[in-house]
């Protein structure tokens, strides 16, 4: 694995598109913030300020490291000094800038209130809905940086039964995990936008651990190691016959694949075992029906209708009044992406959009139970960017 730049070409088509679409806003530029997207839009993550007009070359106001983003953008730097002085920087190169997009979905608001004050002739909308939507479909680059994180995915599944053992704790579990995949490339971070969700690569836990809720907004919880961090991996023993939940988010070159496999050291009672054949059965109805097209919501609403078939309606992605309004979510640079698939977002599945599609139940005192894949859609429907076989591992 080598240290990689994003290519100049894929950086300068991604800004075009958002140049298309500032044109399409009547916005002037686009003044970026957040690390992600300066990451999507630059290809460097260094502490710095983007700006990119709706026509024209963008430009990189960058406070540190100078260095590292010359390395890591194509596009032309300055060195950001005080943030008083930007608006004359960027007149000094001609920009106009008194319609502005700006991320308001994630910008502090003190920082805004400083960046009204610089720009005080500058009306500022908010540009993340758009950047999100860009954002959520994915290039011929970004699919194959998510394979190799999926081939990771794979390669964490197979070195399970060598790395599970009766009696440990589900830290001990989930530290081998994260150092298998840590030398193979995950970057150690699982990036979010939405405000105050955090994660530690993904949730690692057994038995009835795994039912404890949480602020987390997905179907398990976790006690988790402390009230500092309550959720996931904690110090109870892995004991037999308990479904072991394994959900990994997984970033190589910072792209993500979330996936969700189940494992047991001896066998899973019938009741368990029923539910996650209707997890298999709900994944591969939503294989099939997820369409360029389709409406998130429907699927959502399609997978809620199979488990109230199957009686299971009350423990469908959480237990009861703990349930998570979701079936699955976008996944990119960050593991809260556009689209989600739930009730009330009736936009239309797009060819490029990446999904992680995730159909569990919660069963109290017991454990969760499901499965996830991370996919692309393409013209003829889903195609599974996770490989690692779906059955079950059993571990005698």
């Amino acid at each position: 694995m080598n240290y990689q730049v994003v290519p100049k070409q894929e950086l300068k088509e991604r800004v075009a598109k958002l140049q298309q679409l500032l044109e399409h806003l009547q916005y002037d530029g686009a003044l970026l913030t957040q690390h992600v997207d300066l990451f999507y839009y630059s290809g460097t993550m260094q502490n710095s300020i983007m700006f990119i007009p709706k026509i024209g070359e963008p430009l990189l106001f960058v406070k540190k490291s100078m260095v590292r983003a010359k390395e890591e953008t194509p596009f032309n730097i300055e060195a950001l000094g005080s943030l008083k002085n930007l608006p004359e920087q960027l007149l000094k190169k001609g920009y106009l800038f008194r319609k502005v997009g700006i991320e308001l979905d994630v910008l502090p608001y003190n920082q805004f209130v400083r960046i009204k004050k610089v720009f005080s002739d500058t009306q500022f909308y908010d540009l993340s809905p758009t950047i999100r939507l860009q954002r959520s479909i994915k290039s011929a680059y970004e699919i194959e940086m998510i394979r190799q994180s999926a081939q990771v995915a794979y390669d964490a599944m197979q070195a399970v039964p060598n790395l599970l053992r009766l009696g440990m704790t589900e830290v001990e579990f989930i530290a081998e995990l994260e150092r298998f995949i840590r030398v193979r490339g995950h970057i150690g971070q699982v990036r979010m936008r939405a405000y105050n969700q955090e994660i530690v690569l993904g949730m690692v836990v057994s038995g009835g651990s795994a039912t404890v809720p949480s602020s987390f907004d997905g179907p398990a919880g976790g006690e988790g190691l402390t009230p500092a961090m309550p959720q996931g991996a904690g110090w109870k023993k892995i004991e037999k016959n308990e479904p072991i939940l394994i959900d990994m988010a997984i970033a190589v070159n910072g792209y993500i694949v979330d996936q969700t496999r189940m494992a047991i050291i001896g066998e899973l009672e019938k009741e368990l075992e029923e539910a996650y054949q209707v997890s298999l059965h709900i994944l591969k109805d939503t294989e099939k029906q997820a369409k360029p097209g389709t409406l998130w919501s429907q699927h959502y609403l399609n997978a809620l209708k199979m488990a109230k078939e199957a009686g299971l309606e009350d423990y469908f992605m959480g237990f009861k009044e703990d349930q998570v309004k979701f079936l699955g979510h976008g996944v990119g640079l960050e593991l809260d992406e556009w689209p989600v698939l739930a009730k009330g977002l009736d936009q239309p599945l797009e060819v490029g959009m990446v999904i992680a599609i995730e159909p569990k139940f919660t069963f109290p005192g017991k454990g969760v139970i499901g499965i996830e894949n991370t996919y692309v859609v393409t013209e003829k429907g889903l195609e599974s960017l996770s490989f690692a076989a779906e059955e079950i591992i059993k571990i005698p």
